[in-house]
C-alpha cells in the first residue's frame, strides 16, 4: 500500500462516513502544504473552528501528506510528512516536519484578516520560515493576499530585514543543520531573522464549484535545484481547483514555470456527524402512573436476576447491578453497556423506572457503574420526566433540575445472581505504525479474540490474544542505535518474532478508597511489550475540572514472541499527573515522573474533545536525556486522534478507533501502555461531561 492510498482511503472512508454536506458549504483553501492558503505562499485566513483537513500533493520528485487542525477558531497546527526523491546522495529523504499559525487579527468589513506562522518548526527545518499574511475578500468571489516572509520564504527577492529596526541581529540568520540528528530541537534564534521577502496572490471563484489561484512566490526552491535538479525558472504559480459538493478539493498546478502538481484535499467536521441524533431506537414512551403500577411492581422479586425491572433495562442495554427502595426515592446502580454517552444510558433508565415502579416512587436516583465502582449518582425527579418530555427546551431545563454528586458508597442492594460475569468477542484488528523514517505506512492485519471474565464486583480478569494475517510490520531492517536501554525502539522485534501473540492478560482490580477517590490494581501482561504490576489512585471530584493522580509500576520487558517469557530488563517506573478541563472541549494534562528507560521528566498533552467524543490532541515529553542521547527527533512528541463508532455510523455502540502518530520512536520519555487507567475509565459520568451531551438524554 502507498502513503497516497493509505491517506485517501483513510480521508475517504471518514469523509464518506458524514455524508454529503447539504446546505453546509464544507470548501477551504488549501495549499501546497495543506494548511490555509493559495500554492505555496499561505494566506492570513484560517479554516472553520474544529475543521481537519487531509491534503496529498504529487510532482514528479516530490510528494507531501499533511494533517491540519483548525485547533480553536484563532490557532491550527499541522504534521506534514514529505518524501524527497533523490534528496540525500540519490537517496529518498522522508521528513516530517510540524507547522503553526495564529490569527491575530479577524476580518471585517474594512480590515484583512491577518495571521502570523511558523513552518517546518521541530523538525529539520527543509521547509523551515516563517511569515506573516493578510487576507481580504471582496464580495463572493474575489480573495486578495499579502504577506512578508523570512527564511525559506525569503529565498526569491529578498531583502533587508525590517525588524533589524528594533535589534540588528534580525538582520542575520544563523545557518540551519538540516540533517536528520538535528531534527527535533526548536531553533528559536532563527525565526524571522535574516532577509525578508514580500509575496501575494489572488484567489477568484468562477461558481461555487470552480476557483482559480495565482500567486507571486518568495520561495526560490534552493535546496530542491541544489539536490534534486529541480528548474526554477518563474516565481509565479498558477492553479485551478475544483470542489466537490461534501467539500473534497482536486487541484491542479503550475509550479515556478518547469513543473505540475496535483492536490487532493479533505476536510472532516468533527462537530458534524452523518447522524447527529443516532439511528438507535427510539427509547420507552413515558405511561401515564396510574397504568404501570399494577402491571410491573413486584417488591419480593425486583432485586432478582430476572425481575421484569431488569428484563426492561437490559432491552435498553443497561444492565441492573442494584436496587433500594426507601419511602418515595428509588436508588439504581446500573451498567452501560450500549450508549457512547452517558447521558443517553441516564435518560433510557429513568424512562424504565417511571414505566416499572408504583406510583408513589417520586424520586430516581441513578449510581453509574464503570469497571464495578460506582462513578456518579444523579438524582432525577419523576415530574420533571413527565413535564419535560416534550418540552421545546426540555434538555437544558432536564440538565438544570438534575443533581449530580459522588457516589463512593453504593447505596443500593445487589441484584441477586448477576456476578460471574462472562464476555467475549472476536474480531478483526488493523495495527498500524505511521511514518517511520524509512516506509511511511506499516501495518498488520489480523483476528483478534478477546475475553472477559468478572466473578465479583470490581475484579476483571481480561485476554486477548492476535494472529496477523497480512501485514509488514516484520518488514523494518533499521536497527535500534540508541545509548539508552532499548524500552521502545525495538518494537519491531516483536512482530518479526512472533505469530501467534498474547496481546494482554490481566487481572484487574477496581475499588473506591474514599470520596473522590478511585483505585486501580492490575497485575500480568500489561501490554505488547512488558508484564508487571500496575497501581493507581485517582483524586477526581464529579462537579470539578481539576483530577490529580498517581501511577507506580514495576514491569519487566517480555519476550519477543509475545507469550509467556521475558527478558532480563526490568523497572520500576510511576508518574504524578495533574489533569484539568477547560471548558469548551478542552482538556490539559501533566504527567511528571520516572519513565521506562528510567529518565526523569515531564509529558504535557491538550486535546480538544467534542461533543459527540471525536477528539484530537497533542502532547510532548522533556527529561533528563539530552537531545543528543535521545537521538533522531531530540525528544518525544506526536498527535493522537480518536474517532468514535457512532460518529461513523451513528448507531448507539461504544468504542472507536483512535491512533498516536510520532515522528519518530525513540526510548527517551516513553511510559508504559497500562488499559484501563482510571481518568477516562470515571470521567464520562461526571457533570462536565454530562453536560457536553445532555442532548441525548432524552433519544
Amino acid at each position: 500500500m502507498t502513503i497516497s492510498r493509505f491517506f485517501i482511503g483513510l480521508g475517504m472512508g471518514i469523509f464518506c462516513a458524514t455524508g454529503p454536506a447539504g446546505a453546509t458549504d464544507l470548501r477551504f483553501s488549501a495549499s501546497s502544504y495543506g494548511t490555509p492558503g493559495l500554492i505555496d505562499m499561505p494566506t492570513g485566513s484560517p479554516w472553520p473552528d474544529g475543521m481537519l483537513g487531509l491534503s496529498s500533493v504529487l510532482t514528479k520528485d516530490m510528494q507531501k501528506y499533511t494533517l491540519t487542525f483548525q485547533i480553536t477558531p484563532r490557532i491550527f497546527g499541522s504534521f506534514r510528512y514529505s518524501i524527497l526523491n533523490g534528496y540525500d546522495a540519490g537517496e529518498n529523504r522522508y521528513d516530517r516536519s510540524f507547522d503553526f499559525g495564529y490569527l491575530l487579527m479577524e476580518e471585517t468589513q474594512y480590515r484583512p484578516a491577518l495571521s502570523i506562522g511558523l513552518r517546518d518548526f521541530g523538525g529539520t527545518g527543509i521547509y523551515g520560515s516563517e511569515y506573516i499574511a493578510a487576507t481580504k475578500t471582496f464580495g463572493d468571489q474575489l480573495t486578495l493576499t499579502g504577506g512578508i516572509g523570512w527564511g525559506r520564504l525569503a529565498s526569491y527577492g529578498g531583502f533587508t530585514n525590517p525588524l533589524g529596526i528594533i535589534d540588528d541581529s534580525f538582520e542575520t540568520r544563523p545557518i540551519q543543520d538540516v540533517s536528520i540528528n538535528n531534527t527535533g530541537r526548536l531553533d528559536i534564534k532563527q525565526w524571522f531573522h535574516g532577509d525578508a521577502a514580500f509575496f501575494g496572490g489572488v484567489e477568484y471563484r468562477f461558481n461555487p464549484r470552480l476557483t482559480l489561484k495565482a500567486e507571486y512566490s518568495s520561495d526560490a526552491y534552493e535546496r530542491e535545484t541544489l539536490k534534486m535538479g529541480f528548474d526554477h525558472k518563474t516565481p509565479f504559480n498558477a492553479s485551478l481547483t475544483y470542489g466537490f459538493k461534501n467539500g473534497a478539493e482536486v487541484s491542479v498546478y503550475a509550479l515556478h514555470g518547469s513543473e505540475i502538481g496535483i492536490r487532493g484535499s479533505i476536510p472532516i467536521t468533527p462537530q458534524k456527524p452523518k447522524y447527529p441524533s443516532g439511528i438507535e431506537e427510539a427509547p420507552p414512551t413515558l405511561m401515564p402512573r396510574q397504568t404501570q403500577a399494577a402491571l410491573s411492581w413486584d417488591a419480593n422479586s425486583v432485586r432478582q436476576k430476572n425481575s421484569s425491572l431488569s428484563i426492561a433495562l437490559k432491552d435498553q442495554g443497561l444492565t441492573l447491578e442494584g436496587i433500594t427502595i426507601e419511602g418515595d426515592t428509588a436508588t439504581v446502580r446500573f451498567v452501560n453497556g450500549r450508549y457512547p454517552a452517558e447521558a443517553q444510558a441516564l435518560g433510557r433508565a429513568a424512562r424504565v423506572l417511571a414505566n416499572q415502579l408504583p406510583a408513589d416512587i417520586t424520586t430516581f436516583r441513578l449510581e453509574a457503574m464503570a469497571n464495578g465502582v460506582t462513578t456518579s449518582r444523579t438524582t432525577l425527579r419523576r415530574s420533571d420526566l413527565e413535564s419535560l418530555e416534550y418540552d421545546l427546551d426540555g434538555s437544558w431545563r432536564s440538565f438544570a433540575r438534575a443533581d449530580f454528586e459522588d457516589a463512593a458508597h453504593s447505596e443500593a442492594a445487589p441484584i441477586a445472581g448477576i456476578y460471574p460475569k462472562f464476555n467475549w468477542r472476536i474480531t478483526p484488528y488493523l495495527d498500524p505504525s505511521l511514518f517511520d523514517p524509512d516506509n511511511p505506512v506499516r501495518a498488520d492485519f489480523g483476528v483478534q479474540a478477546a475475553a472477559s471474565l468478572e466473578p465479583a464486583r470490581g475484579l476483571v480478569f481480561s485476554a486477548a490474544v492476535r494472529q496477523p494475517v497480512a501485514g509488514n510490520l516484520d518488514t523494518s531492517t533499521r536497527p535500534s542505535n540508541s545509548v539508552l536501554p532499548h524500552v521502545r525502539t525495538d518494537s519491531a522485534e516483536y512482530a518479526k518474532q512472533s505469530d501467534l501473540e498474547i496481546k494482554y492478560l490481566t487481572a484487574e482490580y477496581f475499588f473506591r478508597p474514599g470520596k473522590n477517590l478511585y483505585g486501580r490494581a492490575t497485575v500480568g501482561y500489561l501490554e505488547t511489550m512488558y508484564g508487571g504490576v500496575s497501581g493507581e489512585v485517582l483524586w477526581k471530584p464529579v462537579n470539578g475540572p481539576l483530577a490529580l493522580g498517581a501511577e507506580l509500576n514495576y514491569v519487566k520487558k517480555r519476550d519477543f514472541d509475545q507469550m509467556f517469557g521475558f527478558q532480563d530488563y526490568d523497572i520500576v517506573t510511576g508518574h504524578a499527573s495533574a489533569y484539568y478541563d477547560f471548558g469548551g472541549g478542552y482538556l490539559g494534562q501533566l504527567d511528571v515522573g520516572r519513565y521506562l528507560a528510567g529518565d526523569y521528566g515531564a509529558t504535557f498533552s491538550v486535546d480538544r474533545e467534542f461533543d459527540n467524543g471525536f477528539r484530537v490532541g497533542a502532547f510532548f515529553t522533556l527529561t533528563d536525556v539530552s537531545f543528543d542521547d535521545f537521538g533522531e527527533g531530540s525528544f518525544d512528541k506526536g498527535i493522537r486522534f480518536s474517532v468514535p463508532v457512532d460518529w461513523l455510523t451513528g448507531a448507539a455502540t461504544q468504542g472507536g478507533y483512535g491512533t498516536t502518530i510520532r515522528p519518530v520512536v525513540r526510548d527517551g520519555g516513553a511510559r508504559l501502555d497500562v488499559r484501563n487507567r482510571l481518568y477516562d475509565v470515571v470521567r464520562n459520568s461526571h457533570t462536565s461531561e454530562l453536560e457536553d451531551r445532555w442532548g441525548k438524554f432524552w433519544r
